[in-house]
């Protein structure tokens, strides 16, 4: 997508003229082609949660289970697009803003849904219901509780769900393979073929991140996935026989099709923690977004966008969905591209929608081989790692407390990981939160930052960084390449070459 002037002069064309920049109306062909370019941008991070709880939940070889959750992530992608984008004023910034599931919670839905054949979905769900009421209902106060989540804070948190998640981009890539060794005993490992065929779809992202010019380089997981399939296929480690299991369109009898939402303690208190971290990156996106357009943001559009970020989660569950937030890659297209128009982006969760009523595709999607999925993991997981390493790149260590801070709170997230039954003498309650180690880090991390950073001296960590639109839509491979065009767009500046030449 050409950036020049003459290209955005085309591409407004017989457009009317806005009030705001959001406003304004472009012709349908248009309307649809950009909004297929904001869903080919975040749709393989849009499926991907689902995917990686459903092999969570025991249903890893359950097409038709899998094709619900795909489907009702798109579902309920679309519903919460159209609020942001063309809802209400108290329900929706009425901004250019793609919502979709969040990787964020992910870490901590799979282990409360772990089981077999889905049985403890109903109580992620439910977990997630809750937790959407409660970010709900902070909403119009949450500029008072967004100064005890500085950058030091978020990016300490978002970097250790990405190294929780790391386990689950393993046991894919093992695939139940195990070793039986000198006596006798068996070892899960990874066979070398799974080894093989989640080297190659790496491989493959990774070239594609490279050599693809700009929202293509984005497009690189969705290539892994189905180059490192089709090459699985003579192999024979790739089945879809049971695909057709699937419902075609959506039937709606399938709503709670897991079952009602269940609610227990600690679960709901993990997700609410959680919901804070989503709500902090949210408020950031409408920021953002706001300096992008050239649109006044005040507190007012900021309540009404966060309401439609969480409405994914109180909704969601109905589908079989996990909560929503907005997705900061498609922030970086809005950069890229100079079309402003909140329409493209409600075109987009028409789209969405239309996906999500044919569950058989996520039936497809469930039928991929375990070490694609695997492959691709590595990069998906480690780049929401990297995001919160980013973050943490706008806080000042000199003199300050803030190394510890970090210390302290990865070193409490990593135990549980290490060890899962550290906790095992405490109460079963308090193990379920305590095994959390993003409760952890949240917990140290805040009080921390409050001792060091709030209460003594403050530190550039110690408030919330000004939003760099440079830095917009750093959550995927391939966007470093992708993120500085954006930023140079949106400065009037000529993009650099890697090595900061003029390109």
């Amino acid at each position: 997508m050409s950036n020049s002037p003459s290209a955005k002069d085309s591409a407004t064309t017989n457009a009317s003229s806005p009030t705001r920049p959001e406003d304004e109306k472009l012709p349908l062909r248009l309307l649809i082609v950009y909004g297929l370019q904001h869903i080919f941008t975040m749709y393989a991070g849009a499926v991907a949660p689902a995917l990686v709880i459903g092999a969570a939940a025991g249903l890893a070889n359950e097409p038709a289970a899998m094709g619900i959750l795909v489907s009702g992530a798109l579902l309920a992608a679309g519903i919460a697009t159209l609020l942001q984008t063309v809802g209400h004023r108290r329900l929706g910034a009425q901004m250019p803003i793609v919502v979709a599931c969040s990787f964020v919670p992910v870490s901590a839905i799979t282990s409360l849904a772990a089981g077999e054949a889905g049985e403890n979905l109903p109580v992620a769900f439910g977990a997630s219901m809750a937790a959407g009421v409660f970010a709900l209902v902070l909403t119009p106060f949450f500029g008072q509780l967004i100064r005890f989540f500085p950058p030091i804070v978020t990016g300490t948190i978002i970097t250790v769900i990405g190294i929780s998640l790391m386990p689950v981009a393993a046991r894919w890539i093992m695939d139940g393979g195990t070793r039986t060794l000198e006596d006798g005993s068996t070892v899960a490992a990874a066979p070398l073929s799974s080894l093989a065929l989640a080297g190659f779809t790496l491989a493959v992202i990774i070239l594609g991140s490279r050599v693809l010019p700009g929202i293509w380089g984005r497009l690189s997981v969705l290539l892994g996935l189905v180059v490192g399939t089709l090459v699985a296929v003579p192999f024979g480690m790739a089945d879809f026989s049971r695909v057709g299991e699937a419902d075609i369109v959506f039937n709606p009898a399938s709503v709670f099709y897991f079952g009602a939402p269940r609610l227990e303690l600690a679960a709901v208190l993990t997700m609410c923690v959680i919901m804070l971290v989503v709500l902090t990156e949210g408020a950031s996106h409408l920021i953002a977004v706001g300096e992008i357009t050239g649109s006044r943001v005040d507190a007012k559009r900021i309540s009404a966008g966060l309401r439609a970020d969480v409405s994914g989660s109180i909704i969601g569950p109905i589908f079989s969905a996990t909560p929503t937030s907005s997705f900061a890659q498609n922030i970086g297209l809005l950069a890229l591209t100079g079309i402003r128009s909140r329409f493209v982006v409600a075109t987009g969760g028409v789209i969405l929608l239309a996906l999500g009523l044919f569950p058989i595709l996520g039936g497809v999607m469930a039928a991929l081989p375990a070490p694609v999925l695997g492959g691709a993991g590595l990069v998906l997981f480690g780049s929401v790692a990297a995001s919160g390493v980013k973050t943490l790149g706008k806080v000042d260590f000199t003199n300050n407390l803030n190394l510890v801070l970090v210390a302290t709170s990865m070193g409490v997230a990593v135990i549980p990981l290490a060890y899962p039954t550290f906790y095992a003498f405490l109460p079963e309650s308090v193990e379920l939160i305590a095994h959390s180690g993003i409760i952890g880090a949240a917990l140290v991390s805040v009080l921390l930052n409050i001792c060091f950073n709030v209460v003594g001296r403050t530190s550039d960590g110690g408030s919330p960084a000004a939003i760099d639109t440079a830095e917009i839509g750093s959550a995927g491979p391939g966007e470093a390449k992708y993120t500085d065009q954006a930023g140079a767009a949106h400065r009037g500046e000529e993009p650099r070459a890697a090595d900061g030449r003029e390109g």
